[in-house]
């Protein structure tokens, strides 16, 4: 195990470098280790790593859902108010209905499977988007209708919305027959995950306040409290819907509105910690996929992605009606909302796991969208803010 750990930590490390020196994202030369690395190539990874692999993606998952938590100030959706809501939802639902519709006609699967690859393919990433709003931030572009935060709130609350989504389509799908009450279970699942964040947040900040307890030991305690939320919902399933992954993130924001001082200091901390999640995460995702199965899907798997691509942009277009923002600019939003990545990579490949029909279809098609649009994305959004948005002089 040792030896696949450090082969895993060296390949990606290299391979990432290389596409970060040719503007690409670094994510793709860890998805590429992961395939060179993984059992369909040479089978270096030891099999004690792959058969934790789902728990160590579950961690990753984790680390992001608490980092975005932390980071989605409410105040922000405030600021940059109705854009930035109906991005959060508008974009992917277009996708989702595109994907429902048309992989059924390209892949010959269930309208139940073609929902479950929308819901796992809708996503923006994170990890490509976020670095690049920041960056625009600090240097003023786009600042003066607030257009990084636009995209950041947006992104980000839609990334909720997506992992909500596709845990409760989980439940559904496993679910002996379709009923009123399991869709009832879908907005029960929300509300008391969004609660039992909520309090735990306030119970945190609580402690923190009244004791002393040095960062890194809260980090532990609410990266336990995290674990602790996905085993509450494993061991409630059939009797009362939960969804342990929101109460994770709202676990995060209900620690920033209470305590944004501290909230900040742990956002470093899990940035930290992300180093190591992120390799782990998208190696393993790459060690997943069998390169014939890729293959064999190739070209109408691109087909889907593109056409998900288009509907999503309509999304985009329709979610920015009537805002202040010229045509530029609603073209520099659209470029930000192309990349796939993380959440692809954290919940792709759940689906094969639980032993889905058209899990290895799901995941292929994940992977593929990262593949394709995480360096496009990255690409235009590098090549182009300097000329589609406004420059603002910082003081």
């Amino acid at each position: 195990m040792l030896l696949s750990i450090a082969l895993i930590i060296i390949t990606s490390l290299f391979l990432s470098q290389i596409f970060s020196m040719i503007k690409f994202p670094k994510i793709i030369g860890m998805i590429i280790a992961g395939i060179i690395l993984g059992p369909y190539v040479f089978a270096l990874i030891s099999q004690d790593i792959l058969d934790i692999s789902v728990e160590l993606r579950q961690i990753a998952l984790i680390v992001i859902l608490i980092r975005s938590g932390l980071s989605l100030d409410l105040e922000d959706l405030k600021k940059v108010g109705r854009p930035a809501i109906l991005l959060s939802f508008i974009p992917a639902a277009f996708e989702m209905i595109a994907i429902t519709i048309f992989a059924p006609m390209l892949f010959g699967i269930s309208y139940m499977d073609a929902a479950l690859m929308g819901a796992v393919v809708a996503a923006v990433s994170p990890a490509v988007v976020i670095p690049r709003m920041i960056s625009l931030l600090a240097k003023g572009y786009g600042k003066d209708k607030k257009i990084p935060q636009m995209v950041l709130a947006g992104s980000t609350v839609e990334n909720i919305i997506i992992i909500t989504i596709f845990a409760s389509m989980i439940q559904v799908h496993q679910g002996t027959q379709f009923s009123v009450f399991t869709v009832l279970n879908v907005p029960i699942a929300i509300i008391l995950g969004m609660g039992l964040g909520i309090v735990s947040g306030i119970v945190c900040v609580k402690l923190f306040k009244t004791y002393h307890i040095r960062d890194t030991v809260k980090v532990l305690l609410i990266f336990s409290i995290g674990f602790l939320f996905i085993v509450l919902e494993k061991a409630l399933t059939g009797i009362v819907p939960i969804s342990g992954l929101l109460a994770v993130m709202i676990l995060g924001v209900t620690i920033l509105k209470l305590h944004d001082i501290l909230a900040k200091r742990l956002v470093s901390k899990f940035e930290k910690i992300w180093v190591i999640a992120e390799i782990m995460l998208f190696v393993l995702v790459g060690a997943a996929i069998d390169i014939s199965v890729l293959l064999e899907v190739g070209l109408v798997a691109l087909a889907i992605i593109f056409i998900a691509l288009i509907f999503r942009m309509i999304g985009v277009v329709i979610a920015l009606f009537n805002t202040p923002l010229n045509s530029k600019e609603k073209i520099f939003v659209g470029f930000s909302y192309i990349p796939k990545a993380t959440v692809q990579a954290a919940i792709g490949s759940i689906p094969l796991a639980l032993g889905l029909s058209s899990g290895l279809l799901i995941l292929s098609v994940a992977v593929l969208a990262i593949m394709i649009t995480a360096p496009i994305g990255a690409i235009l959004m590098d090549a182009t803010y300097h000329k589609l948005l406004n420059h603002t002089n910082i003081v």
